[in-house]
């Protein structure tokens, strides 16, 4: 397929699979894949921000009496051990380093310092590796998010500095840059919905950093031919079909670079959230999702950080996209910041009645999708408002129904959106 993507194999990145999957499931590695790793690092031929990465699991996680090995002859000892990962990694960065890898949060001022870091062409690959992967492994506080995101907004290409908020709200739709691999995707069809309702939509996409590449928004617009943003003040401009596509290529250059960086060291780092909610520009509402519901006030958390005053969140998507399930536990949690600068938050299930019309018993596994056959069941639901595919219809419906009543709940109680 199109995007399809092979990483290729090694004992590091075999042990960041064992290793870097979080604070509550990271195992120990065996005996035998602590030897092939220390054999591999002994070769000298390892990819810096892979070995990185595998340092940043493995300190996050604490490492066992037998992976103690492993720690480069440094033991417990934080500074010594980042001198001997990061040795080419600029100077200034050390304070910052070492305290990553003693599992200490930073403030605001120092996630700023590492995130114009990270999204630099200075050398250090592997404290690149390493920095993303134990934000990942101990997640990020707000503040460091915080940080984080005011340095991805200072990558923005010229086009997209400084935007203006647009002479109506605008709504942003943006779910995982990876795509799908078991589902057709609805996204064009619900940025239609919006826009319908009166809302000119911003679809945000980029190429899929993985671990899925068999299809994702990017290729379903490309597909499509959709008019792709080239600076924020498009967005004035009456909106096409499907909404502005903006890709991150075009939004920035720096960001997308991380794609190839992230394909390396496998798991996703912070840039997976925080892609989905930059807001170049200035829409009002975001509608974006999560599979896990726990990540569900980040989302929101985040959504008001930059700069959105309403927020509609999809629980359970089918693999995380905006498309929700029709048999599982699906639903829509609502946001809208009150003039104390709180969200008021409204939940709706997608058990409830009056969605029953669109729910089955099962979710459709598609084999092989591909943005052909998708994208003619999109402009088979345009022009007559159904397809024949059972499934797709009532996910379609059933998307559409729960969003138009978690805008509606928007507009009710939000000033800055009614």
């Amino acid at each position: 397929m199109k995007n399809s993507y092979i990483v290729p194999d090694n004992p590091l990145l075999q042990g960041i699979k064992v290793i870097g999957i979080g604070k509550h499931g990271s195992k120990p590695l065996p005996v035998d894949q602590i030897e092939a790793i220390l054999t591999y690092l002994s070769a000298e031929d390892e990819v810096p921000i892979q070995k990185g990465a595998f340092y940043g699991s493995l300190l996050a996680k604490e490492p066992t009496v037998e992976e103690q090995r492993l720690l480069l002859g440094n033991g417990g000892e934080t500074a010594r051990l980042y001198d001997s990962l990061c040795a080419d990694a600029p100077d200034d960065m050390k304070a910052i380093g070492v305290k990553l890898l003693g599992k200490q949060h930073l403030n605001t001022a120092e996630a700023r310092t590492l995130g114009r870091f990270l999204f630099s062409d200075a050398a250090g690959e592997t404290f690149r590796g390493m920095a993303a992967s134990m934000l990942r492994m101990r997640y990020e506080t707000d503040e460091e998010y915080q940080g984080l995101l005011e340095a991805a907004v200072s990558t923005y290409s010229p086009g997209f500095r400084d935007a203006l908020p647009a002479r109506e709200a605008v709504i942003q739709l943006a779910e995982p840059f990876d795509g799908v691999e078991h589902s057709y995707m609805i996204t064009p069809l619900l940025a239609q919905v919006f826009q319908q309702a009166g809302f000119p939509v911003v679809v945000t996409m980029g190429r899929s950093a993985g671990p899925k590449y068999a299809l994702n928004t990017l290729e379903i617009y490309q597909e499509l031919g959709a008019e792709f943003m080239q600076q924020s003040p498009d967005v004035a401009q009456p909106a096409p079909e499907f909404g502005w596509a903006l890709d991150q290529r075009l939004l920035s250059p720096a960001l997308d670079r991380w794609v190839d960086r992230r394909r390396l060291i496998f798991k996703r780092p912070f840039l997976a959230t925080l892609e989905k909610v930059l807001n170049p520009c200035k829409a009002s509402i975001l509608v974006t999702s999560v599979f896990h519901i726990t990540y569900i006030e980040k989302m929101i958390t985040l959504a008001g950080m930059a700069g959105f005053s309403g927020v509609i969140v999809l629980k359970r998507g089918l693999e995380g996209t905006l498309a929700p399930s029709i048999a599982k536990a699906s639903g829509i949690t609502c946001a809208v910041r009150q003039q104390d600068g709180s969200f008021l938050t409204q939940s709706f299930e997608a058990s409830h009645e009056a969605f029953s019309a669109y729910r089955a018993g099962t979710d459709e596994v598609v084999q092989n999708p591909t943005a052909e056959a998708n994208i003619r069941l999109i402009r088979q639901f345009i022009s007559q408002g159904f397809t024949g595919n059972e499934d797709f219809d009532k996910r379609v419906n059933l998307a559409t129904a729960l969003y138009k009543q978690g805008l509606a709940w928007i507009r009710n109680y939000s000033p800055e959106t009614a």
